[in-house]
């Protein structure tokens, strides 16, 4: 991920043209990005992952750059590229094991039921992010293509991509599917509202001042319900007031230098991800693969 290209051999899984490089490379995906990290707390097994591995707590710069960057190499890096980032996150999540306090039960990052909890929050959050303050919802075809991207994403992790939403309607009965099994806890409750403002004396100055930016509008783009479970605590009248105001700063936030400059004062790691995306050149096959592609050449060239 730190190769002078992040699309070298190939365009990746999805390709310039894709409603998926739309969507994760506009402004509005740093919002999105910590929306979902927020709302994975629901899960009560990766809340239990998270507090035991503590890396948010010790070191919620370098957590938080990683992730996104995971994200962001999946969605516009070439497919080597991303077979290996999502390579290695399958290896760190093979340690995060344990007993999760309030069933009883034992957890693994790697899940296949919570690794879908986080992707599908993760590109529904994006996507509902780039909606409501950004240019507005994608055609229905672009919509139904982001989702089937979606899925096509889901095979580097360990949840089933047949039980990938494929519409706005699968997403909404997803939704309900998992919310008898969403609940909060002492613990769940810290780490959401960690991350949506993250104490200065753990993130330093940037990170203190920039999660506290992104929260009203994050908090805003919640339902109802998630709202009173989260205790996220907003007034509607500012919610009304904070939607104008951030799609003003995601309209500035188009120019690729001030989303570089933003980007490098919280996630250096994502920075420059991202600038190796707008400065690539034409890959070596100027075509789109799946994973199964880029797996079975990685065989044959051993």
């Amino acid at each position: 991920m730190t190769s002078a290209s992040i699309r070298q051999s190939d365009y990746g899984f999805f390709g310039p043209d894709s409603p998926t490089w739309q969507v994760w490379t506009a402004p509005t995906a740093l919002l999105g990005f910590q929306r979902a990290v927020v709302l994975e707390h629901f899960d009560p097994f990766l809340t239990a992952a998270v507090a035991d591995m503590a890396g948010i707590y010790t070191d919620p710069h370098l957590r938080l750059d990683r992730t996104f960057a995971y994200f962001l190499t999946v969605a516009v890096g070439d497919g080597p590229t991303a077979i290996a980032a999502s390579d290695a996150l399958m290896r760190v999540h093979t340690k995060a094991t344990g007993i999760e306090p309030i069933s009883g039960k034992r957890y693994s990052a790697n899940n296949p039921e919570s690794q879908r909890w986080i992707h599908i929050t993760g590109w529904h959050s994006v996507l509902k992010c780039y909606e409501t303050y950004g240019p507005g919802p994608l055609s229905p075809a672009a919509e139904s293509r982001y989702w089937a991207d979606c899925a096509l994403a889901a095979e580097l992790q360990t949840c089933d991509p047949a039980s990938i939403p494929r519409s706005r309607d699968d997403v909404r009965a997803y939704f309900a599917e998992v919310r008898p099994r969403l609940c909060v806890s002492e613990r769940a409750h810290q780490g959401m509202h960690y991350l949506l403002r993250t104490p200065r004396a753990n993130g330093g100055l940037r990170l203190w001042a920039g999660s506290r930016l992104i929260a009203p509008p994050v908090i805003a783009s919640l339902p109802e319900w998630m709202r009173r479970l989260g205790g996220f605590d907003q007034p509607r009248l500012f919610d009304a007031a904070i939607r104008p105001a951030t799609r003003v700063a995601m309209r500035i936030g188009r120019s690729p230098s001030v989303r570089l400059a933003v980007l490098r004062g919280l996630m250096p790691g994502t920075a420059r991800l991202f600038r190796q995306h707008l400065t690539a050149g034409e890959p070596a096959r100027r075509e789109t693969v799946t994973p199964a592609q880029v797996r079975e050449r990685e065989a044959a060239a051993r």
